[in-house]
Parts: C-alpha cells; structure tokens; sequence
C-alpha cells in the first residue's frame, strides 16, 4: 500500500454514516397538522376527500377500528401518510382484506401505511393524476424497507 492510500480513519472507532438511500418517516407536530393536507395534496383533485376515505378503508379492514385520532408523518422522500395515533408503541391491529383474502396483523404505523397505499391507488385512479401516483409509489418505497413490509403487502396485494 502506498502512503497516499491510508484510510482515512486510523483509530479503531468509527463515525456511523446514515444511508442517504434510507427513507426516514418524521412525525408532524401539531403546530403544523392545519398544513399536512393542503401541502402535500393540495394539488390533487379531490384532496379534501383522503382522509374520509383513509378512515373507510381502516373501518373496511379492521373490526376492531372505531376511529381516534390519527398522526401525521412525512418521508425523506417526499411522500406523507398517517396512521392510527399509538402512544404506548405496542397497539396491534388485525386487518382482514376481503378482496384478496389477506390478513396481518400490524403495528399503528404498517395499518397506516398499508390502509393509506389502498386510498391512493384509488385516489389515484379515480382522478387520474399524476401526482397522486407519485405519492403511492413514495409510501410504497417506504413501506418495501419497513420492519411489517411483508404483512403491508400481504394485504394490498
């Protein structure tokens, strides 16, 4: 090896580097909720109605939903979505789909995603909009490196 080949760190330690190909989630804070529908979706026609409809499928695939209130979050990539709020980290909800005959059960943050992948690939083709595929692939992204990926796509399958 020659001198000006050394590596750059000489001591045992060694800084860990985060992968910039890893989408993050980063929770909205409630200052900034009134802003999450009209920033991200503003431009989709029919925005105003995602929520609703996010809530129909949970209701639709879950039994034991009876609504409560929802957190927000965004992706490193630009995508958004929500989920069923859990402040315990330990809530697990059994979701059924009819259509495919796939169940899981899930953590509130993978019955989120999974329920909002459903209303915008709806969302998406009802409207036709370039911008509401964009946001499905983004969650999607997101959803291939979660923990519960293989139960997400157990039920939007």
């Amino acid at each position: 090896m020659t001198d000006n080949l050394l590596p750059l760190f000489t001591s045992a330690e060694t800084v860990p580097v985060a992968d910039p190909n890893h989408i993050t989630a980063n929770p909205v804070a409630d200052e900034d909720r009134i802003r999450f529908w009209p920033q991200h979706f503003g431009t989709i026609p029919q925005w105003l109605i995602l929520e609703p409809h996010i809530f129909a499928w949970m209701d639709r695939l879950c039994g034991d939903y009876s609504g409560g209130v929802w957190s927000l979050y965004t992706l490193s990539n630009g995508g958004a979505f929500i989920a069923p709020e859990d402040e315990s980290n330990a809530q697990r909800w059994s979701l059924f789909s009819e259509m495919n005959g796939n169940g899981a059960e899930l953590s509130s943050e993978a019955a989120g995603i999974a329920v909002c992948l459903m209303a915008y690939s709806h969302h998406a083709c009802r409207t036709e909009c370039d911008a509401m595929t964009a946001h499905y692939y983004r969650l999607r992204d997101y959803a291939l490196e979660h923990a519960e990926c293989h139960g997400i796509m157990r039920l939007i399958d």
